[in-house]
């Protein structure tokens, strides 16, 4: 007899079996699921503390993804085996499962929750990102926690034109866009996705197919908890509606006139007044924490009302704009005196400084997988210090926010980059935000536009992008382009859309409320166009394509191809010939194995130097050319030259100069700079060469050459 029950449910899904397990593993979490998906598994375990967590005025929920290097086979890279802080991956997939779960828990949940998954086996064809969400909308399901779900998710990839539900690893090679879609079985909640420049009308079909396509999973979690789920916790939304109402008619008013304050922070000193109004009357000295913060929550909810009541009605906004303007936007490049490329960006009360720097093959980073180690060739960082908002805070650590919001914008600018062949350098943008109202990530993605083609990047086509909002009052709704810090917060919903001015390359949606119909996302999407298309033809005040030469600064790369069985000569045993390559020109060199040689340096004379000593390797020397050479060796019939890397041929005494010599050292000695013509070979395959033929000046092949023989 088992000590357990196992429950599971199991479902064909996108041509592969998924399958969810629950009872035999983890008994003390209070859910927790294991789902496979073809052979890649994720253990999803949820904890949800009993009691609310006091003195807090938002939802404690932590969500953490956790790769193991088990999961495929490997023992971590590096000099630490043990796996240690969160890559980029999996922070990304932490903000993409909080994303859609957050917006589900009961109102007035305060308890302390986190979210544990696990990857414990991976096939290289199922990327666990979607296994790791359905997991955990099943653990939650399971756990009894107040939880408003399940959620299903997918990946929607486009292949020749069609739609694939959870195309495989291998095959997103071909696909134009990697969208992940998740909610629940009447809303899309979450959209996060990269795509090849494709219409609004291609986005908004891949949602709703991903959306129609993950309802099978659904109702797999809700057979697997009809079977298995704990007792629905008891859990009573506080109803504050009275002191509300109270709230509202003391600082009502207050608050809709701070709203009329265009300046962000002297409209929050405004708003600080008439909170302060507010504890004053409903709060003593022996009121608790809990009252204060029930106030503080109240009194967030009065300005919600009062600016989206005021905004559905007067289709105005906080700073007076109309719903579909976007605020002033001044853009310039060049603004740094060494940098490779600069910008800055403004628009409104938003800014960002972003600076591109080009590298060689050496600074791509090494990115350790669980499907393998790859290299990356375009890195974008983005850098929130507080000071962006007029506050103080710690610096120097980066936040899960920066780095979802540097790969929001990294996404969206990687569709318009030219490839590595045309163009092969390593590409870093570094945006700092130095004003934020609004969003950053998209000023982001129109700085590092500006400051690609200001250090003479040769993008694509200019790249913009736009923060959207939503409100949504019974069946009035208002759709606003470049929201405010404050309008997201307080909105149904906020989307980011960046593209060229010929489609979409990034679309990231956060839906907060169900209800939001493919109607009202459609207009939400061609406001969002209008207002790219705008903001694309602000920033060509500055910049409308790559300069057509890099900077001062930058690297150059000169990249040509040699014979692959050169490789070696060039390369020398251990590595000698390239080292000493490298030391005496200054220039950096790197050899493929298909016997692409890239040289690079900022510096012409450097670049030149390097390449003709590769080529004086690989190359043989042609006859009717002039080469400058050093004097080796005299000798009684005439001098040896050192003319083409380590090749020396003999300047024959008759073809020193144009008058009889009568002994060599008369016109060269040895060490001496000249010129030579490669006449030919003679009978033994020794190289002959002149003098006389070439002007030891300049180098030029003199005209009268009849006795040239």
């Amino acid at each position: 007899m088992s000590m357990f029950e196992k429950h599971v449910v199991e479902i064909e899904w996108g041509g592969r079996p998924l399958t969810l397990e629950a009872g035999q593993v983890a008994r003390q979490a209070h859910g927790s699921v294991i789902v496979t998906y073809g052979e890649t598994t994720v253990m999803c375990n949820v904890v949800s503390q009993l009691q609310p967590k006091p003195g807090l005025d938002f939802f404690p929920l932590t969500v953490n993804y956790i790769e193991k290097a088990y999961a495929a086979g490997k023992i971590p890279g590096g000099f630490f085996k043990r796996e240690a802080r969160p890559s980029e991956n999996e922070t990304l997939v932490c903000r993409l499962i909080d994303r859609p779960i957050r917006p589900l828990f009961a109102d007035g949940y305060k308890n302390d929750t986190q979210v544990t998954c696990t990857v414990l086996s991976h096939d290289m064809e199922n990327n666990p990102d979607i296994v790791a969400m359905i997991a955990t909308s099943a653990a939650l399901t399971l756990s009894g926690v107040p939880f408003q779900g399940p959620i299903g998710g997918a990946r929607v990839g486009l292949i020749d034109g069609e739609y694939v539900l959870n195309p495989n690893i291998d095959e997103m090679d071909e696909s134009d866009l990697d969208l992940v879609v998740a909610g629940t079985n009447d809303a899309v909640l979450m959209v996060e996705s990269e795509a090849k420049i494709l219409s609004e009308d291609v986005m908004l079909g891949a949602v709703m197919f991903g959306h129609k396509e993950f309802q099978p999973v659904i109702d797999a979690v809700i057979a697997l908890a009809e079977k298995c789920a704990k007792e629905p916790r008891e859990h009573i939304a506080p109803d504050n509606s009275d002191l509300m109402a109270k709230v509202e008619k003391l600082v009502g008013k207050d608050i809709d006139k701070a709203y009329t304050i265009a300046d962000k922070q002297d409209r929050y000193i405004a708003l600080d007044a008439a909170k302060a109004k507010a504890k004053e009357k409903f709060l003593t000295e022996e009121s608790t924490e809990e009252e204060a913060n029930t106030l503080g929550e109240v009194f967030k909810s009065v300005q919600a009302k009062v600016v989206r009541g005021s905004i559905i009605k007067t289709k105005k906004r906080i700073d007076g704009r109309d719903l579909s303007t976007v605020r002033a936007i001044e853009s310039e490049v060049g603004i740094l005196p060494r940098t490779h490329g600069s910008a800055l960006f403004t628009r409104g009360e938003t800014q960002a400084i972003v600076v591109a720097t080009l590298g060689t093959g050496d600074d791509e980073q090494f990115i350790d997988a669980l499907t393998g180690t790859y290299k990356e060739n375009f890195l974008l960082h983005y850098n929130f210090p507080p000071y962006s908002v007029g506050e103080t805070g710690r610096i120097g650590f980066t936040s899960r926010r920066e780095i979802g919001h540097g790969k929001l914008a990294w996404r969206a600018v990687r569709a318009v980059l030219p490839n590595k062949e045309e163009f092969p350098y390593t590409l870093r943008a570094v945006s700092e935000i130095t004003e934020s109202n609004g969003s950053s990530s998209m000023a982001t993605v129109c700085g590092t536009s500006l400051a690609f083609m200001d250090a003479g990047v040769p993008l694509k086509a200019p790249v913009a992008g736009i923060a959207m909002g939503l409100i949504k009052e019974g069946d009035d709704f208002a759709v606003l382009s470049d929201i405010l810090g404050d309008e997201d917060h307080l909105g149904d919903m906020d989307f980011k859309v960046a593209g060229t001015s010929e489609g979409i390359t990034s679309l990231q949606m956060d839906i907060k409320i169900t209800g939001i119909t493919e109607e009202i996302m459609k207009v939400a999407l061609d406001q969002a166009k209008d207002g790219r298309i705008h903001i694309l033809g602000e920033m060509a005040n500055a910049l409308t394509e790559g300069r057509a030469e890099l900077g001062e600064f930058a690297p150059r790369i000169e990249s040509f191809k040699i014979p692959t069985d050169k490789i070696r000569e060039v390369i020398g045993s251990g590595g000698k010939v390239i080292r000493e390559i490298v030391e005496k020109t200054g220039a950096k060199v790197s050899i493929e194995d298909d016997g692409t040689v890239k040289v690079a340096s900022s510096s012409a004379k450097e670049i030149d130097a390097a390449v003709k000593w590769i080529r004086s390797i690989t190359d043989d020397p042609e006859v009717g050319e002039i080469y400058q050479g050093t004097v080796v060796k005299t000798v009684d019939f005439g001098a040896f030259v050192n003319f083409f890397g380590a090749k020396d041929g003999l300047v024959h005494i008759s073809q020193l100069a144009d008058e009889r010599v009568g002994k060599t050292t008369d016109v060269v000695s040895e060490g001496d700079k000249v010129w030579v013509k490669l006449m030919g070979f003679d009978d033994r395959g020794k190289v002959r060469l002149s003098m006389k033929v070439v002007d030891q000046e300049t180098g030029e092949e003199f005209a009268d050459d009849e006795d040239e023989e």
